[in-house]
Parts: structure tokens; C-alpha cells; sequence
């Protein structure tokens, strides 16, 4: 099994590991700017972060390099570091030899405007993406408060709970920018803002499809789905639905790979409803992971032949083959799969791995690039430490942590398409599907 995508619960400060390394017997005398206690927390921050990445990087080696010497280079540049933001500029030189991805060090300031989600699973009952800067509503949820209040497909969140969130995303769009993960911690940012024990009210603001502001105050409740608990992982509530769409092709949504069960029979069933159908498609958009083996015991519905595999995941002590196990009567028309930049981890996978195999064509943007366990820490110094400790390459070779999997027709959203019901990735996978080729 994979585990949940971790960053997912980047605003709960998940994953906070303990220990760092030693420092230093002798100190430079330090010249104005830090003090004396600002310093010692940013060279024990460079210290957390070169043993971290000693110790837990998939590969012992390092691709051979020579990390010893990068530290005995960089490490100097702390101590003379007159601003806070230098002796981070060391740290992240550091990483940068490396060169590869989602290892990062991010501000303390960016960390806040992340957000810490209160306690509680209730949910405000529409869901976000982040286009432009700004947080548009991309579903309600019939028979939500905010679905008989009127809020709609495209209708832009201004603020939450009195918290103004263009600033909020600027802030972490810069510091983001070119990062595959961009869209999920965007999200996570408006989502913490909007969470909380069911039955809290949230006061909220819209700006309307006429650009009108919207005030409403929004109860928040449960979810729907089964309620879904893996670890000490915040409960997560599965839910998969299927239906016929135009011509007689199968749709089925799932929100993620967590109760077995429920979702994986669910899919059975539509997949036993869907075999004469001259397409199926499959949505895994803002579906987070879960557990692996789910994925693979799903494409088994759709891949016929024994022996093949979505990929494969390296740690440093094993090497861990996605199996897929086919069904005795399997599936063979046409699958399209929706992604975007919130389908993480094992939706990830099951993606690429099936387009691999000649199995799928995917549609809509480039999914999170977090197909790995992939941690957040927090430094001495408040900042925050990114760092993956398995790499993952699908069936074809291609390397999905910190990449993503690019769609085959990018079909991304926008407002006015959300504001005339119009699904951008829906309807080019329908085309797809309906069409000759």
C-alpha cells in the first residue's frame, strides 16, 4: 500500500518529525543583523536538514554526491548570514544540489498563510480551485446549505471567516511558483479557512457571475461518504458514484482510495453496468491517494493481460511493484481519466500507469507530482522543510514525484466556462470517446 498523500494535511502542520543534528563546538562572532539566538536557530535549521536528508533520502548515495562537502561549504554561509532570508538561501543552495524535486525550504510567513484547519470534519458543501489567483467554486453540493443559498459553479470565494484570500494565495503562489504541488497547497489554504466542527458557522463572501458581493453565513456539516480513518491520518469520507452519460457512456467519480470495501465494490458494479458502453470515464480529480492496492485491484477491470504492472516505488530499503491483478472478465473499450492538480498520490499512479499500458488517455491538467510519502517539517527557525523519501517510476519510465502526469488533451477550467456549466475536461473526454478516432 501507498500512503495517503501527506501534504494534504499541510495546514494541519502533519508530519512534524523530531531530532536534529548537532552543532557546532566554536561560533563565528556574529556580525549586526541576527542575533545571537536568531543565528543558532538557523544553524540548527541547516543542520536539521542535511542530516534529514542523510538519513532518509531513498538513495544512500545520493546519485554519488559528495553531501559531506556540501555542507562543509554551505553551512559557513549561515553563520555569516546577516538576514534570516540569507541562511534560508543556504539551505535551499544546498537542497538545489541535489536536483530533484520536492525538496524545498519555504518561509515561516508562507507556512501561515497555509493555514491550520480547526478540529472537526465539517465541511462547508462546495468545493474550490484556485485560476488566476483566485478562489473559484468549482461544485456544490445539492442540498448543502450553500446550494439552497444559492451559491453556484464559478461564483469567486473572496474571504472566509473574515480572512481576505487573494493576498493569501499571492503569498503562496510566489512562493510555489513552478512547483507541481501549486494547486494542492492553493486549495488547502481556502480549504482550511472553510473547515472546522460540524455545526460552526462560517461567515463567507462570493462574488457572483453578475460581479456582485454575495454575503452568507454557511453551517458547516459532515460530508458526504463513508467516514474513513488510515493511521493517525485525519478521517477522510470515500465516496464513489457512478452514472450513464450521453450516448451510454460510463462515468464514475472517486474521491479517494480509501474504504475498500465500499469504493471498490462500487466500482465493480459500475463496471459491470458499463461493458457494452462504448466508453467509461473515470474522474479522479481532487482524489488525494490512499491506498495503493485499491488501484491496482480497480485497473484489473480494465487491463486483460497477467504479469503487467502501473509502476514501481523505490525506498531505501525495497522496491515495491504495483501489480495489477485482472479480472476474469475484463473491460476493453475506450477509458478516459479526468485529472488535475489535486489528484495525488495513488490517483497518480493509477493514471499514468494505465495510459503506460495503452489503457487511458487522460484529460484536464497535470496531476500534484506527489506520487511519494512526501513530508513537511518544521525547522528551528519556523520555516518549513519539504522532503520525499521513496521515488516512484510508472510503467513507462517516467518519473512522477515532483513532475506529475501531463494530460493528454489539457482541458483546464475557467470561470466563464464554470459559470455556464460548461466541464472543460468532461467534454473533450466525451469527444474523445464519441468520436472516430
Amino acid at each position: 500500500m501507498t500512503r495517503l498523500f501527506a501534504l494534504r494535511c499541510l495546514g494541519l502542520a502533519a508530519a512534524l518529525l523530531a531530532g536534529c543534528a548537532g552543532t557546532p563546538s566554536r561560533r563565528q562572532v556574529a556580525p549586526p543583523g541576527l542575533s545571537g539566538a536568531e543565528r543558532d536557530l538557523a544553524l540548527r535549521s541547516f543542520d536539521r536538514v542535511w542530516t534529514t536528508v542523510r538519513d532518509k533520502h531513498w538513495d544512500p548515495s545520493l546519485h554519488g554526491l559528495d553531501w559531506a562537502a556540501v555542507r562543509d561549504t554551505l553551512r559557513p554561509r549561515v553563520e555569516r548570514a546577516r538576514t534570516m532570508a540569507e541562511a534560508r538561501a543556504a539551505m535551499q543552495a544546498a537542497l538545489a544540489t541535489l536536483g530533484q524535486t520536492h525538496f524545498a525550504i519555504f518561509p515561516s510567513e508562507t507556512r501561515r498563510s497555509l493555514g491550520e484547519a480547526p478540529g472537526g470534519e465539517g465541511r462547508a458543501g462546495f468545493d474550490v480551485r484556485v485560476l488566476d489567483g483566485q478562489a473559484i467554486v468549482t461544485e456544490v453540493e445539492p442540498g448543502s446549505a450553500a446550494y439552497d443559498l444559492g451559491v453556484r459553479q464559478g461564483w469567486e470565494l473572496l474571504d472566509a471567516g473574515g480572512q481576505e484570500l487573494r493576498p493569501i494565495l499571492a503569498t503562496i503562489t510566489r512562493d510555489f511558483a513552478g512547483q507541481t504541488l501549486l494547486d494542492h497547497l492553493a486549495v488547502s489554504a481556502v480549504h482550511a479557512r472553510l473547515h472546522g466542527p460540524p455545526g460552526r458557522v462560517v461567515d463567507v463572501r462570493f462574488r457572483d457571475g453578475q460581479e456582485r458581493v454575495v454575503a452568507v453565513s454557511l453551517p458547516l456539516k459532515a460530508p458526504p461518504g463513508t467516514r474513513a480513518v488510515l493511521g493517525s491520518l485525519p478521517p477522510f469520507y470515500a465516496r464513489l458514484e457512478s452514472r450513464h452519460l450521453e450516448d451510454g457512456v460510463g462515468y464514475i467519480y472517486c474521491s479517494g482510495f480509501f474504504d475498500p470495501n465500499g469504493v471498490m465494490g462500487g466500482f465493480g458494479a459500475a463496471m459491470t453496468e458499463f461493458m457494452s458502453a462504448p466508453g467509461v470515464i473515470i474522474d479522479l480529480r481532487g482524489n488525494p491517494g490512499g491506498i495503493g492496492v485499491m488501484a491496482t485491484g480497480m485497473s484489473g477491470w480494465l487491463v486483460e493481460a497477467q504479469g503487467l504492472v502501473l509502476g514501481r516505488m523505490i525506498t531505501r530499503d525495497s522496491e515495491l511493484k504495483f501489480a495489477v491483478s485482472p479480472r476474469p472478465v475484463t473491460y476493453g473499450g475506450k477509458v478516459a481519466i479526468l485529472i488535475d492538480g489535486l489528484s495525488a498520490s495513488t490517483a497518480e499512479i493509477m493514471a499514468a500507469g494505465l495510459r503506460d499500458l495503452g489503457r487511458a488517455r487522460l484529460f484536464g491538467t497535470r496531476t500534484a507530482g506527489a506520487a511519494l510519502p512526501s513530508y513537511i517539517e518544521e525547522l528551528p527557525n519556523g520555516d518549513g522543510f519539504q522532503y520525499a523519501v521513496a521515488d516512484y517510476v510508472s510503467q513507462g519510465g517516467r518519473q512522477l514525484e515532483g513532475r506529475g502526469a501531463e494530460p493528454d488533451v489539457l482541458a483546464p477550467h475557467t470561470r466563464a466556462d464554470l459559470l455556464a456549466g460548461r466541464d472543460n475536461a468532461l467534454a473533450a473526454a466525451l469527444a474523445w470517446i464519441l468520436g472516430a478516432d
